[in-house]
């Protein structure tokens, strides 16, 4: 159960992580973004950079042909 939810679908890198990490940065430790993305790089670059920010990332699911949802949950 996520706290937030971004819809970033239609944003390219390295704006869905930029826009995810603005949203990240207002919530509470612990609590969990559901971010919705698009772009497939963004797949991959979106959980690293968030990873290497100290974030959680739960788990990247895909939901259907060209859209994924990934779970952050906010660690720092």
């Amino acid at each position: 159960m996520a706290d937030r939810e971004l819809d970033i679908r239609g944003e390219v890198c390295p704006f869905t992580f930029v826009k995810s990490k603005l949203v990240l940065e207002q919530m509470e430790l612990g609590q969990v973004l559901r971010v919705v993305l698009d772009y497939p790089p963004s797949v991959e670059n979106v959980p690293k950079s968030m990873r290497e920010e100290g974030q959680e990332v739960l788990a990247i699911n895909k939901l259907d042909n060209n859209t994924w949802e990934i779970l952050i949950r906010k660690a720092k």
